[in-house]
């Protein structure tokens, strides 16, 4: 079938819908194959109609397809075969049994047993994995959710799920348009034709007596081109250049010529396209009013069916169509004022008024936004600067930010000014993109801040734009000629339009004479526009050009007003409130540029600027009055008002999630209540169920192999848990129906990716010493801090720095036991000592001891190393200990040493004065110092692969160096999470992934990962709050993990790729149970070929290897592999969280 006969398809099908001729809907579907309706296939779930959802589910697949509709297949059959046995219908269950299960037997034999088992149990809840299966309405909730996950990930669905975007009607739409073309080829055309049928073309006979005029006279067919001669579609084009030398008034849209009260006298470029009658002849004057009854040369018609009222009295788009832009003037009808629009029927039922969770947001909400697509996540920004995003079904708080300015010398010197005297700034617009791939945040100080969403990866910084002077009063997305845009205004009195990709700046407005406060991008057809509103109640419309405002108009009672579209963009409303605090709710007629209703019920004495928003083309809500208000579209009364359980403010912001199933309002003690109907209340409690279901299935699957719930063999120790490193995509990972749960080949790259996001490592939790392999390395010196410490390259000893500037060094010995001679927990090592008996120590200075960072650095070779304890730094042989030279007399001190890559004599030293100098240790010369930090640089690290420098320092900041000319190339301060407060003297430090193109900063409060060397914020984890700071942090020799520790003494595992926490071991594990003082691990030191290997430096000068079991790995128990219990608790889950 060619693609426009497939396209005709689904006109048909949108037609039949809108005729209400539901079956025939579905047998088109159906016999056509061209469009999965999953709603239908929903309802046929929820009600039970198995029958139906296997004929319509078979259309598409098959059982045996591939892996996804197998599994598909088995769920729906294993929930058929559960309600019968609930309802002990042991007869129906075992033909179930025969006719439907046993196919799957074949593939996981063991499985079909079990489930074969359930019939003798009076209840099958008695099944351990079964015994928190709840009703029947629930459990196909449950149900659904996997299903839906299935279905978009088969490829056998793909292309099918997505329903054409088309505007209501579109098949009388065209009908309309050819019987329009075929009227205006009449040779006598008749004024008001009467059109009997559709079987054949339409002709208008000449009249009774009448000759017919020659095609020379007749008005009409001179301005119409003949048939092959239109122009081509180039030339339509919305905003063209026009050529003419004195261009003439630009003409207006319907929409546009009707909102001008008083036109402006100024000349505009003509556009080359627009509506029909508006050509680049015509005068403004005349377009104010449209005629409010069809002229008689009106050759309008539509074909008459029993309702076809409906589609006379649909309102016109903005625009036309660009293939109509050569039909004359009027040949389409008018639109007429006070027509109705049709929608679907709701009841004040439908709307979300019930209380689901309160979410603690911990300051004043100014702005929300719920994802387009991942509809329970709520972008939420406040009064103090910060911005999160929130899970509201498992009321998680997923990321989080405060306000900072990125980079703080690309900044104009008015806002430098403005920060130095206060370094705060509120929120006043948080909004997502269309696709929800981006976001932006509107600041009360000069700053837009652009990151992209990477789901369980979190938040990268993508535009800080210094965008008005002043406060930046709205933002919003928009997409003029398929680029994205972003549309900001502001206190200086302007819009401006900014490429949302590279952060160019495309147009700039200036026209208000008081701040802007809102902005309203839209479009019609093709035409493209924005409405923008000021404090001073003016409201105009612009085009993406230069031309000046095309609308200047007062909002009802000159309120400060924001302006928003239905969500089918057939009707616009506006909400605001006066400086007296009278407040406005009004639909606006586009074509007349007049109010079309104002709605009664805002309070007249309103707090601040009433909030508003929309809903199913059918329901407004506004915060008023310590109250949420709604009102029915079509009529003007106050539908109801609730005050939804209390605590509201007296304008409470407010904000729909798409489908209208979710409503945000924000509290008066910096909260936010989650409001659902039924709707919402069933997929939030279907995402909750699913969690712990999923929960219970892997801790299950753990302790007892094969689960009923999952179908497939025992599951490996990944787990088949809710992902939460992507809560915006809850699901059960999928299990192969052979135990294989590998990336399965089928699919496409992107579903299997979000496939692997959702899984999780189990958390381990190691308690007792039983559950590793620890070593207590021998010290025959005194015991003190140990404050550096790292495994030297052959991975044969460890080098350790004490708070006393002492080294010590431990060496493994190769023999019959240890035949590599590397380091290992089950081998003590020997406290090594050269027959001197002379130790390697530090030059101290006396005076500042306490301020002291020591440092060292070990060549590659490890033949020396190069160390500082707050006084000059040394040069030891590692064979001897002699001193072989001391350098850099302080002040200033080192405060962290790391040898150039490329050549042993050049060292970069990081000083406490904020420089780094590189010093050509050979001749004893500094050659370049560097400036950057404010205060004392406490991280270094190269990379070969980028020649490239990157620095850290106690001011929180990163900085780029390039190691060709030295100069900096980036900088960036670390984003230290709310709340948190970052120590002055704190040290933060910075190691290259063995890609050497990601950086791991750490920091007491957080840590996270770079990409060099734009310095671009890939990933950000934040520890629980009762762990205390983080000490330190490192990456395992492959880069796949990163050990952190804590001032609690608990060590973290986390994978680095996702950043996700895969193992906790808690102090008991390795330290004494009753310790005399507090001893925390200060440092981690990691074996450079063992990556599940590393060593702790302790506080009280204890260090300590630690290892998981025998050929085991952090995270995981090779005991789980065969089927076997757990020797250690695993949780299927973290409160430690990637940001």
């Amino acid at each position: 079938m060619s693609s426009l006969s497939r396209e005709l398809v689904f006109l048909i099908l949108q037609f039949l819908d809108e005729e209400k001729f539901k079956e025939t809907v579905h047998k088109l579907e159906k016999e056509s194959g061209f469009f999965f309706n999953m709603r239908y296939f929903e309802d046929c779930v929820t009600n039970g109609e198995w029958d139906e959802v296997e004929k319509y589910l078979s259309v598409y697949t098959k059982v045996d397809d591939n892996r996804y509709s197998m599994k598909i297949f088995f769920e729906i059959r294993k929930q058929k075969y559960l309600e019968a046995l609930d309802k002990g219908d042991h007869g129906r269950a075992v033909e179930i049994l025969v006719k439907d299960l046993k196919v799957f037997s074949t593939f996981n034999e063991e499985l079909f047993k079990e489930i074969t088992l359930l019939l003798t149990l009076a209840n099958f809840r008695e099944n351990e994995q079964l015994s928190k299966y709840g009703d029947t309405k629930t459990a196909r909730a449950v149900m659904l959710v996997e299903l839906k996950k299935l279905i978009e990930a088969n490829p056998l669905f793909r292309d099918k799920l997505q329903f054409p975007t088309l505007k209501n009607s579109r098949l009388r739409t065209i009908i309309n348009q050819s019987l329009n073309w075929q009227h205006q080829l009449c040779r006598n055309p008749r004024p008001n034709p009467d059109i009997k049928t559709l079987f054949v073309d339409h002709t208008c006979g000449p009249p009774n007596g009448a000759r017919a005029p020659s095609p020379v006279t007749n008005p009409l067919m001179g301005s119409i081109p003949k048939v092959g001669g239109f122009p081509p579609i180039g030339a339509h084009g919305p905003f063209q250049p026009v050529v003419a030398p004195a261009p003439a008034p630009a003409p207006l849209t319907a929409s546009f010529a009707g909102w001008m009260a008083n036109p402006s006298s100024v000349a505009h470029q003509a556009l080359s396209a627009g509506p029909i009658g508006l050509s680049a002849s015509c005068n403004a004057a005349s377009m104010v009013k449209r005629p409010r009854t069809p002229p008689t040369n009106n050759f309008a018609m539509d074909y008459q069916t029993a309702d076809s009222e409906n589609v006379l009295k649909r309102p016109r788009p903005f625009g036309i169509s660009e293939e109509m832009n050569n039909l004359p003037v009027n040949i389409l009808s008018v639109t007429y004022p006070g027509q109705s629009h049709t929608h679907t029927l709701y009841s004040s039922e439908d709307l979300p008024k019930n209380v689901f969770s309160d979410l603690n947001q911990g300051s004043i909400v100014k702005s929300m936004d719920f994802h387009p697509v991942q509809q329970t996540l709520l972008l939420v920004g406040t009064n103090i600067g910060d911005i999160a995003i929130w899970e509201v079904a498992s009321r998680e708080r997923l990321v989080s930010r405060n306000f900072k300015v990125w980079d703080l010398g690309a900044c104009s010197t008015t806002l430098q000014a403005s920060l130095a005297s206060e370094n705060t700034a509120a929120v006043n617009r948080v909004i997502w993109s269309p696709d929800g791939a981006l976001l932006g945040v509107a600041y009360s100080k000069h700053i837009v801040h652009i990151y992209s969403y990477h789901g369980s990866d979190g938040l990268r910084n993508h535009l800080e734009i210094d965008a008005h002077v002043g406060n930046v009063s709205d933002l919003a997305f928009s997409q003029p000629n398929k680029q994205l845009c972003l549309i900001t205004c502001g206190e200086d009195k302007t819009i401006k339009v900014w490429d949302a990709v590279t952060g160019n700046k495309q147009y700039s407005f200036e026209g208000h004479e008081a701040p802007v406060f809102s902005v309203c991008p839209h479009h019609k057809e093709s035409i493209q526009f924005i409405f923008s509103t000021a404090i001073d109640g003016k409201i105009k419309a612009w085009l993406y050009d230069n031309m000046g405002s095309r609308v200047d108009y007062n909002a009802p009672g000159h309120s400060c007003t924001t302006m928003a579209y239905s969500a089918d963009g057939t009707r616009l409303f506006s909400c605001g409130t006066n400086k007296e605090g009278e407040s406005h709710i009004v639909e606006w007629n586009e074509s007349e540029g007049a109010v079309k209703r104002t709605y009664h019920g805002l309070g007249k004495r309103s707090v601040g600027v009433v909030q508003f928003d929309t809903t199913r083309n059918r329901f407004l809500a506004a915060g008023d009055e310590f109250q949420i208000k709604f009102w029915d579209m079509d009529n003007v009364n106050l539908l109801t008002a609730i005050n939804a359980g209390g605590r509201l403010p007296a304008s409470p912001c407010l904000r729909f999630n798409k489908e209208g199933i979710i409503l945000a309002v924000s509290t008066n003690d910096n909260g936010i209540k989650i409001l659902v109907n039924a709707d919402g209340t069933r997929l939030l409690r279907s995402i909750e169920n699913c969690a712990l279901d999923a929960s219970r299935a892997a801790s299950v699957a753990v302790e007892k192999g094969p689960i009923i719930g999952t179908f497939g063999a025992s599951i490996s120790t990944a787990g088949t848990s809710i992902g939460i490193a992507d809560r915006s995509a809850p699901m059960t990972a999928i299990v192969g129906l052979n135990g294989d749960n590998r990336t399965l080949p089928d699919v496409k790259p992107r579903v299997a990716d979000e496939l692997e996001k959702s899984k999780i490592w189990k958390l381990t939790e190691i308690n007792e010493p039983s559950q590793l392999r620890s070593l207590c390395l021998p010290d025959s010196l005194m015991p003190i801090r140990v404050v550096r410490m790292i495994y030297t390259n052959s991975g044969g000893a460890i080098l350790a720095l004490t708070d006393n500037a002492v080294h010590k060094l431990w060496k493994w010995q190769k023999n019959e036991r240890n035949l590599t001679g590397k380091a290992t927990s089950a081998l003590p090592p020997q406290f090594w000592q050269p027959s001197s008996g002379i130790l390697m120590t530090n030059d101290i200075c006396e005076t500042n001891q306490e301020d002291a960072v020591p440092c060292f650095a070990l060549s590659k070779n490890d033949s020396y190393v190069m160390s500082a304890s707050g006084g000059k730094i040394s040069l030891f042989n590692m064979m001897t200990f002699k001193t072989m030279t001391t350098f850099m007399v302080p002040p200033p001190a080192a405060s962290f040493l790391a040898f150039h890559p490329q050549d042993n004599n050049v060292i970069a030293i990081g000083m406490d004065d904020s420089s780094i100098q590189i010093f050509n240790v050979r001749v004893d010369q500094v050659k370049t110092k560097l400036r950057g930090h404010q205060k004392r640089v406490t991280g270094l690290a190269f990379s070969n692969v980028l020649n490239v420098l990157v620095s850290s320092g106690a001011d929180a900041q990163l900085c780029v160096w390039s190691m060709d000319g030295w100069e900096k190339q980036a900088s960036k301060f670390l984003q230290i999470p709310s709340g948190h407060v970052s120590n002055p003297l704190g040290q933060t430090r910075v190691q290259f992934h063995e890609d050497q193109i990601h950086v791991l900063a750490v920091h007491g409060t957080h840590m996270a990962i770079y990409e060099a060397p734009k310095l671009e914020c890939l990933k950000q984890w934040i520890p629980r709050e009762s762990s205390g700071s983080i000490t330190d942090a490192v990456y395992s020799c492959d880069s796949q993990s990163i050990y952190v520790s804590f001032e609690d003494a608990s060590v973290c595992i986390l994978t680095s790729a996702t950043l996700q926490l895969r193992c906790r071991i808690n102090p008991g594990a390795y330290l004494p149970s009753n310790p005399s003082t507090r001893v925390y691990p200060v440092v981690v030191a990691v074996h450079p070929s063992e990556p599940n290997q590393f060593a702790l430096g302790l506080s009280d000068g204890g260090v300590h290897v630690l290892e998981p079991p025998e050929e085991g790995k952090w995270g995981f128990s090779s005991t789980l592999e065969n089927g076997a219990g757990p020797t250690i608790s695993s949780t299927a889950g973290s409160d430690q969280l990637p940001r």
